[in-house]
């Protein structure tokens, strides 16, 4: 594993009331969006971050459990130190908006990785062929102090087309008994 979060650029997209409806970078009506740059240091620099990944939005066991239990934990986790609780996922920003939108996400941040230069560059990127996936995120979680990564869990048995989806050390409740500990 990597010492620090890798330098890359997330493709975002960010609601701008001053957009009108007929831009053509926008959605047209009530949610105007644009397209943002955001650089990795414009995340985690000068901030403790609570950082999970996961193989993909609207996918099981991503939208049962691992992104609602940190939803469910956001508060705790910001009372023991976190500044921000990021889920980033092998998608691109159209869908992870939806995903958070159909879950009811209103404190966990989503960012997409599209390219999947972030995960690749974190060492996470895993081959999910087998399941029609293409490339995608191995389950991991991370606490990350001004890009220094200090603690990471990784889900056991990272591989290329895995036959199973372990989710037993990324969840919210094993990152809220890491910074108890600290």
């Amino acid at each position: 594993m990597i010492k620090y979060v890798p330098q890359v650029t997330f493709k975002t997209r960010v609601r701008d009331e001053k957009i009108g409806t007929s831009t053509q970078l926008s959605t047209s009506g009530e949610n105007p969006y644009r397209w943002q740059d955001v650089a990795t240091d414009e995340i985690f620099k000068g901030k403790k971050v609570a950082l999970f990944g996961l193989p993909g939005a609207f996918t099981p066991t991503c939208s049962s459990t691992h992104l609602p239990g940190y939803e469910a934990k956001y508060d705790e986790l910001k009372k023991l130190g976190a500044d921000d609780v990021i889920c980033v996922s092998v998608n691109d920003a159209f869908t992870m908006f939806q995903w958070g939108k159909h879950l009811g996400v209103k404190n966990v941040r989503l960012l997409p990785d599209g390219n999947s230069e972030f995960t690749r560059k974190l060492g996470m990127l895993v081959k999910k062929e087998n399941l029609g996936f293409g490339l995608r995120s191995w389950r991991y979680s991370m606490f990350v102090d001004d890009g220094e990564i200090k603690k990471a869990f990784i889900e056991p048995g990272f591989s290329d087309d895995c036959p199973m989806d372990p989710f037993e050390v990324s969840d919210a409740d094993t990152m809220l008994n890491y910074l108890r500990s600290l």
